[in-house]
């Protein structure tokens, strides 16, 4: 239990960056200070999912394997509340959240996966250089390269889909994909890293 409540603890989080990139006009700003909710997943110790998935190549106990599990429905939850509370705090980010949801439904089921693909490799880099190195430069680079690239992040994809209300097979299938993606990339990179060693 102590794995779910970190993991919607860091799902919260990214809601937060979530909503701020979607409060803000400028995209580069918006990206920019998305970055938060990952430094104070990092910081706080909180179980992300895509920050734990690359490191389970290094250490995959059962315990190690488990806690990656659990994290991912509290990350969700997590999500999801975020949504909730910034949809009633700011009903207008609802439709931009449903025109961003209804573009991301419109990709190739390839496009989406590499795309996920993509932004795990980042956050890899990102938790692994504030880990090895004590340094948030990783998180404050990665991330907003990871936005600005179009690249999917499967916790993000479900607060937005949250705030979105948008609900349906498409968007189930959608989701795991993501998540797919997003552990295939960064368990990969991972491996190099391990093999380099």
């Amino acid at each position: 239990m102590k794995t779910v409540f970190s993991g919607i603890a860091a799902g919260f989080a990214v809601a937060l960056g979530g909503a701020v990139y979607l409060s803000c006009d400028n995209k580069y700003v918006g990206a920019v200070l998305f970055a938060v909710a990952l430094l104070a997943i990092c910081c706080l110790g909180f179980a992300l999912f895509t920050g734990k998935a690359g490191f389970i190549v290094a250490s995959h106990t059962k315990k190690d394997i488990s806690e990656l599990l659990l994290c991912l429905p509290g990350n969700l939850v997590g999500a999801f509340l975020g949504a909730k509370a910034f949809a009633a705090a700011s009903p207008a980010a609802v439709e931009k959240a449903m025109t961003a949801c209804s573009a991301r439904l419109l990709q190739t089921m390839p496009q989406a996966f590499f795309k996920a693909l993509l932004c795990g490799v980042l956050m890899y880099i990102a938790v692994a250089v504030f880990r090895k190195k004590n340094s948030p430069l990783g998180v404050i680079f990665c991330i907003p390269v990871f936005i600005l690239s179009g690249f999917e992040h499967s916790i993000a994809d479900m607060f937005y889909f949250s705030l979105s209300g948008i609900v349906s097979l498409d968007a189930f299938i959608y989701i795991w994909i993501i998540i797919l993606g997003n552990f295939v990339g960064s368990a990969a990179i991972a491996l190099l890293d391990k093999i380099k060693d």
